[in-house]
């Protein structure tokens, strides 16, 4: 990892000084074509730290801002339409797609160019078709251990070769034609499907599809094969000052080719963002400031203060922020403090490692255990405790607001205690004479929970599930790890017990089910749980437009879920954002990860 840090003086509503860190990229501001202004300054904050700035390395969503910021995909989303609406970014249009849905043709616009760095050796670097087929093959390259090698395997023509064959020599051959990912010509990418999916198009608007350029890779590339901190795309942003862990300053590229602010509002309320922002050349922010404030209380003073300029509120803050019908406080309104709030494309859920030792396994006494922890942890209490309202109970993998969902599904695992126990002493899961359950061999039985950080939140959280896991004599220890560890940890199968979420890559149920297919094992599954029934139904899924005839699988995947219980689903969040009086423009958006090239600051009066 680089770990690039840059020196400025920093004030709140200007950072003109790292107009001079731009010759570090050798950006020419006399030649700046963006209309942002660097004395617009929106500072913002993230819970927790991001883990590096490479799109085929990074999972978090917090990283995911600034690839947004820095990286184009072919598709991203329109900025107000509801339901989400794919729309071109790089691309000329929406794929031309075949008759049999296998072959997707996408044109490039001409004209788009890579921020200048040393490894272009002063020259124009043109965003061309191969650009995309490198980043794809990126995605794929077993060697580089991607997260998001989902979005392709298995869904290309003609990828398992060249896959088997960089496991075997350990070099993936970049260079090898692939019949499903082809470039005719410099403006043109050719994908063939190996069968119809729907949802692909909205896979090329996730940010790990954004492109990056062969040159910059193979010339910064560290021993994992990643460049984490020397992101080079076209976007309208650049990483111009990181301190991992503690503080990144975006700064808008000035060779970017900008764009009017073109959007119509889906509903009305969102008619006056449209009468600020319409005709607009955007970018207006010029630098994005963001700090990494872990206890959400500091953040929260901070905002009040006039620190932050957006700040998500989570945990006990929305109750210290809206009254009970979920508008702003008075006190509030009357600063002119803004709201933005929606019910998020996501989920909370708890989840066991199948491949653990301890809680792992399919047989019938791994089950009940699982089954009986999912039945003493109470939804309600989770909601009210840690989320303070702000959350809605979620019976089922698929939540609110996405295709497939099923507004009168209900999870067949009740909460009872009593029930929990039982079952537990069933399957002679008996209790010692030091008050704590045994594994039916007679060995001590302790889980163990993985908090994903050390904050206030996460140590509630690990609190409120020891005390609920304590009623059924289930012995809980904690074992707190920094939130990148975490991640990893997940991704090689060496969690026992832990929570997590998940926020929608695109708006559709396929993006939450396929978080417990089987080939997705060190990528998004990280319950590492594999059912080969599971597994026919998803890839059965894959095939079928939104409809009845896909719902039906949907019940059938949500059933197999509970049945095994490798998962507790608990609760669907809402997105709840304050912002400034100076900020207009600004909506959180249920996709996109950063709106901050949506929005524009007013001077402060």
């Amino acid at each position: 990892m680089m770990k690039q840090n840059f020196k400025f003086s920093i004030s709140p509503y200007g950072l003109a000084l790292l107009l001079g860190a731009a010759t570090s990229f050798g950006v020419s501001v006399a030649e700046a074509k963006s209309p942002a202004d660097p004395k617009k300054v929106l500072r913002y904050a993230f819970p927790v730290a991001e883990t590096g700035f490479d799109p085929v390395a990074t999972q978090d969503l917090y990283s995911a801002h600034v690839l947004y910021s820095i990286f184009e995909t072919l598709y991203t989303y329109d900025y107000l339409a509801s339901p989400a609406k794919l729309v071109p970014k790089t691309a000329v249009a929406l794929p031309e797609v075949s008759a049999d849905g296998l072959t997707y043709t996408i044109r490039i616009k001409k004209g788009i160019y890579f921020t200048p760095d040393p490894v272009f050796k002063g020259k124009p670097r043109e965003l061309t078709a191969a650009d995309y087929a490198y980043s794809f093959k990126r995605l794929i390259d077993p060697n580089l251990h991607s997260p998001n090698s989902w979005l392709f395997e298995d869904k290309l023509v003609g990828i398992e070769p060249l896959i088997q064959q960089a496991g075997k020599t350990g070099k993936f051959n970049y260079d090898q034609p692939i019949a499903g990912i082809q470039t005719p010509d410099r403006y043109t990418l050719v994908l063939r499907l190996r069968e119809p999916n729907h949802n692909f198009p909205m896979l090329l608007a996730h940010q790990p599809t954004g492109a990056v350029a062969r040159e910059v890779i193979e010339h910064y590339r560290d021993k994992a094969g990643y460049v984490m901190g020397r992101p080079v795309g076209t976007g309208p942003y650049v990483l111009a000052h990181w301190t991992p862990g503690s503080r990144i300053i975006l700064k808008a590229n000035p060779d970017y080719r900008g764009f009017t602010w073109d959007f119509k509002a889906s509903n009305p309320e969102d008619q006056k963002i449209v009468q600020q922002m319409q005709g607009k050349k955007m970018p207006q922010v010029g630098v994005v400031d963001i700090q990494v404030i872990e206890e959400s209380q500091s953040g929260w003073l901070s905002f009040q203060k006039d620190g932050l300029d957006l700040f998500t509120l989570d945990g006990e803050l929305p109750a210290q922020a809206l009254q009970s019908d979920g508008s702003l406080k008075p006190e509030l309104a009357k600063k002119g403090i803004q709201l933005s709030r929606i019910l998020d494309p996501s989920i909370d859920y708890m989840y066991w490692n199948i491949q653990n030792p301890v809680v792992g396994g399919l047989s019938k006494e791994k089950i009940a255990l699982r089954r009986a922890m999912s039945m003493a942890i109470s939804k309600e209490k989770f909601i009210t405790i840690l989320a303070k309202g702000n959350a809605q109970k979620l019976e089922s993998p698929i939540p609110y607001g996405v295709a497939g969902h099923d507004p009168n599904y209900k999870s067949s695992i009740p909460y009872s205690v009593k029930a929990a126990n039982l079952l537990l002493d069933r399957y002679n899961y008996k209790v010692g004479k030091d008050g704590w359950r045994t594994l039916p061999d007679g060995k001590p039985l302790v889980i163990e929970f993985m908090p994903s950080t050390s904050s206030a939140r996460s140590m509630q959280m690990a609190e409120l599930l020891k005390k609920e896991l304590t009623n059924i004599k289930i012995n809980m220890v904690s074992k707190p790890v920094p939130f990148a560890e975490g991640l990893k940890a997940e991704k090689q199968c060496k969690t026992m017990f832990k929570a997590s979420a998940w926020i929608a890559d695109y708006p559709d149920a396929d993006n939450f089910v396929q978080l417990f297919y089987g080939n997705n094992i060190h990528a998004t599954n990280h319950t590492c749980f594999k059912l080969p029934e599971y597994d026919r139904l998803y890839e059965q899924s894959q095939k079928l437009d939104d409809g009845p005839e896909r719902d039906l699988l949907y019940r059938k995947m949500s059933r197999l879920l509970e049945f095994y219980s490798p998962v507790q689903f608990m609760s669907t969040r809402y997105r709840t954002v304050v912002v400034q009086p100076r900020v207009i423009g600004y909506k959180k958006h249920p996709v996109l990860p950063a709106e901050w090239m949506y929005i524009d600051i007013q001077d402060k009066k």
